[in-house]
């Protein structure tokens, strides 16, 4: 089932050797490319977050009016989420879309282990990455990519020193770009308003990035190189839009008090035209 995205990762990678001629380096312009690629989700994933974070006063509200009525306040949740555009599923879509790629990568990476037959069936034919597989070069910063943290350990803390440093940066990477959407409204006091079930999904959202770190234990070193790399563009992407999101409300915010005067202008009422002398001519006449 995942053969033709394997084929399709190891022709890329096969191609991107070919720039830098470095298993590392291949995954990590390999991230880049999928991340770029996927933008649009990104998007998509990052303004639904902040929009649902801003929507908390209204929904706490909501679950205030309806607290006995639950099919109401779905109905009302619904409406509002359509009214401000904001999709709840919108911030599972890119890990979704990743995860058929993660485990792709994975059973990529574990057929260039030694030992195994025909390690580079995945990859294009003549390839200099077909080259370097065959003599075992796979080595990057210190780490074997066909190895995990939990099988490097075993050989020594001392050679799993860059494995495990692979992990806790793929915690804190995961921590900051969570909390990259939501220091904002805790320095403007707005998330004291939060429902219970927004503070119960901040909370998920903390922990989450640890479950990834014990997960990323296990996994193959190539895979947490993606995981990682991929972890650090999309915080680059959230800090893009953040940036952009926010030189657009003072604009917008010009626009309407530009457009306050005119409109006061032409509620005022209209003056009679002509000199003092012609008014009080047309008042003798009546």
């Amino acid at each position: 089932m995942l053969d033709p995205i394997i084929n399709f990762l190891g022709a890329t990678l096969s191609f991107l050797y070919q720039i830098f001629p470095n298993v590392g380096l291949a995954i990590i312009l390999l991230t880049v490319l999928v991340n770029l690629a996927m933008f649009p989700l990104t998007l998509k994933q990052t303004r639904s977050m902040k929009g649902m974070q801003e929507i908390q006063p209204l929904v706490k509200d909501l679950q205030k009016k309806y607290k006995d009525d639950r099919q109401q306040l779905n109905e009302e949740m619904v409406a509002l989420y359509k009214e401000k555009g904001v999709n709840p599923a919108a911030g599972c879509l890119p890990m979704i879309v990743q995860l058929p790629i993660w485990f792709s990568l994975f059973r990529l990476l574990q057929s260039f282990r030694p030992g195994e037959s025909d390690s580079t069936r995945h990859l294009s034919e003549n390839s200099d990455l077909a080259d370097a597989i065959a003599a075992g070069d796979t080595r990057f910063l210190g780490m074997d990519l066909v190895l995990s943290p939990n099988e490097a350990l075993q050989d020594g803390i001392s050679g799993a020193i860059p494995y495990l440093i692979l992990v806790v940066f793929i915690i804190v990477t995961g921590y900051y770009q969570q909390a990259q959407l939501t220091k904002r409204r805790k320095a403007d006091g707005s998330a004291a308003n939060d429902s219970p079930q927004a503070k119960q999904m901040q909370t998920f959202t903390k922990v989450l990035p640890v479950v990834f770190g014990f997960i990323s234990y296990s996994l193959l070193a190539g895979v947490d190189l993606y995981i990682a790399s991929g972890q650090v563009v999309r915080i680059g992407q959230q800090a893009l839009i953040i940036r952009l999101d926010e030189r657009e409300k003072p604009a917008m915010a010009e626009e309407v008090v530009e457009a306050e005067p005119e409109e006061a202008e032409l509620e005022k009422p209209k003056k009679p035209q002509g000199s003092k002398k012609k008014q009080q001519k047309r008042r003798r006449r009546y």
